[in-house]
């Protein structure tokens, strides 16, 4: 089991920066892939961001690319995401997710993660 704790989320207005967080415990997260999703009101999960075990394949959504960055450091069991440009519809709760199934790619599909954490809110004020 892989318990996964998200932090970093809060309000910032449209321009700016966050950081959030994923902090693993459990097991090493070193034979995972792990991705970031988000959740808006009203809207289905979304995939955001993945990466590989090894760090060598990352994808983004559409929407992030370019504005949002992946990275994992296995040594401390965590993985971040770099959130520039943030815009109003980016608001959501973001998610990080483990995989062991897609450890070699950087799955894009909600049902190929098998451990979630509870989620932190970000909200972009216009």
């Amino acid at each position: 089991q892989v318990q996964l704790v998200e932090s970093g989320g809060g309000l910032v207005q449209a321009g700016g920066s966050l950081r959030l967080a994923c902090a693993a415990s459990g097991r090493t997260i070193i034979n995972y892939a792990m991705g970031w999703f988000r959740q808006a009101p009203g809207k289905e999960r979304e995939f955001v961001g993945g990466v590989s075990r090894g760090g060598g394949i990352i994808n983004y959504a559409t929407s992030v690319k370019g504005r949002f960055t992946i990275s994992r450091d296995n040594a401390k069991n965590m993985v971040y995401l770099q959130m520039n440009s943030l815009r109003p519809e980016d608001t959501a709760v973001y998610y990080c997710a483990a995989t062991m199934r897609g450890a070699l790619v950087a799955p894009r599909m909600l049902n190929e993660y098998d451990y979630w954490g509870q989620g932190t809110q970000v909200t972009v004020s216009s």
